[in-house]
């Protein structure tokens, strides 16, 4: 038995071992290969551009980066540019985008003092048709801190039940009221 072991090694060709070298070289042209490839076809398709209302096609992609930089914006304390924007983005004429825009420039307009004029945001917000729940929470909060700024506290404590009643997390409403 270890005689026909023996006869069949014999008869099998001997394999060549690739060397290590000779691996890490194939790998290396590969990886090169690829970078070569990958920067043809961005070159091929141009700079990438971020979506910004400068750069967008359609007034949807134009509203909702207006909307998106106004947000920025806000968060930043750059009251006054995010109100710009969120017009800008009211401009756009996008209907379905609308509550959501008024809704964020009631709060703006509270951090600017403009008490009327947010909650005249809010109100589009709040009686717009449709399942927008928390969207409408949002307004109705930033609507009770415009009645706050106008000394309205009942109709302040009021909107506060309302926000909290639609999301219990707008439960801070202040101490005074």
């Amino acid at each position: 038995m270890s005689q026909t072991s023996g006869k069949s090694r014999k008869n099998q060709p001997e394999k060549k071992k690739v060397s290590r070298k000779t691996v890490i070289a194939i790998g290396i042209v590969l990886v090169i290969c690829i970078v070569i490839v990958a920067g043809v076809v961005i070159l091929r398709q141009g700079p990438l551009a971020p979506a910004t209302a400068a750069n967008a096609k359609d007034p949807f992609t134009t509203a909702g980066a207006y909307y998106c930089t106004s947000v920025d914006l806000a968060y930043a304390g750059n009251y006054q540019a995010a109100l710009d924007d969120a017009n800008l983005a009211l401009e756009q004429n996008v209907s379905s985008l609308t509550p959501l825009i008024q809704s964020n420039r009631a709060g703006i307009l509270v951090a600017l003092g403009h008490y009327d004029d947010a909650i005249a945001a809010a109100d589009v917000a709040i009686n717009t048709p449709g399942n927008l729940t928390t969207l409408r929470s949002i307004a109705w909060y930033n609507k009770a801190h415009a009645l706050q700024g106008l000394n309205r506290t009942a109709d302040a404590a009021a909107a506060f039940a309302n926000a909290s009643a639609l999301d219990p997390t707008h439960q801070n409403i202040p101490d005074h009221l």
